[in-house]
């Protein structure tokens, strides 16, 4: 299992020497990538980083904080209160929190709430790939190769390959840019879509990126390949797959 990306919004030292303190010894279950008092500077962090759960103690003032987060083009993180205030619960759970950690603080608390966190990220990964495999086995009993699915946690898109530019790994998620200038996210990585993209014109030229050589406009051979795309993006062929990717485009020639 891998340890959980959090982060803490929190303007408290104890809370986060806590957390750090229980993040040393629980290493394996979670880690802490970034933390701020700033509820401004959390939501450019949640952007930035894509974290699976986030620790808040904070007081609100109003609900602009949660409003932004249903802004976010990616799933929402998994959301733990920590406070001394206990009708303070109240506010956390109409917010959709996991759980609600009142002060002082202790260690059984916060192991409690992460595996929560845990369980409900490990069913919604379940659920997602039932339901991918459901749709691919479907599609292979058709003998159509022409869509791939991508799945969030709260939806499934079905998305014609011919549509898809290009695909960028983004951390654990993988971001797809489609032909009418929008873009679809999935919570699954890059590499598990080598194997679902029709290789007969997908090819990844990086290991952040996979192209599709319908939107390949021009070829750059200097100082390294380059491709430039449809939709005017240039990507860098990585050294190491260059040999790769001039067979893979002389077979199409």
């Amino acid at each position: 299992m891998m340890p959980i990306n959090s982060i803490i919004i929190s303007k408290e030292k104890n809370t986060l020497q806590i957390l750090k303190k229980f993040e040393e010894d629980n290493g394996m279950i979670m880690k802490i990538i970034s933390d701020t008092g700033s509820i401004t500077d959390g939501i450019a962090i949640i952007k930035s980083t894509k974290p699976d759960l986030i620790f808040l103690d904070i007081l609100f003032k109003d609900d602009l904080f949660f409003e932004m987060l249903e802004q976010l083009e990616f799933n929402i993180p998994k959301l733990v209160f920590i406070s001394e205030k206990g009708n303070y619960a109240v506010k956390a759970f109409k917010q959709n929190a996991i759980d609600f950690i009142l002060k002082p603080i202790d260690f059984n608390a916060i192991i409690l709430a992460v595996y929560k966190v845990i369980k409900i990220i490990e069913m919604e990964r379940s659920y997602q790939n039932q339901k991918i495999n459901s749709l691919n086995i479907m599609n292979s009993f058709n003998q159509s190769n022409e869509y791939v699915a991508v799945s969030s946690v709260d939806k499934i898109e079905l998305i014609h390959m011919s549509e898809i530019i290009f695909c960028k790994a983004e951390g654990k998620y993988t971001n797809f840019f489609l032909l009418n200038g929008k873009k679809a996210m999935s919570s699954r990585n890059l590499g598990e879509y080598s194997n679902l993209l029709d290789s007969n014109y997908f090819f990844r030229i990086h290991h952040s990126y996979i192209i599709n050589l319908r939107h390949i406009i021009k070829i750059s051979k200097k100082d390294g390949y380059f491709c430039e795309l449809s939709n005017g993006l240039i990507l860098l062929v990585a050294k190491r797959r260059q040999d790769d990717f001039n067979k893979f485009i002389k077979l199409k020639e």
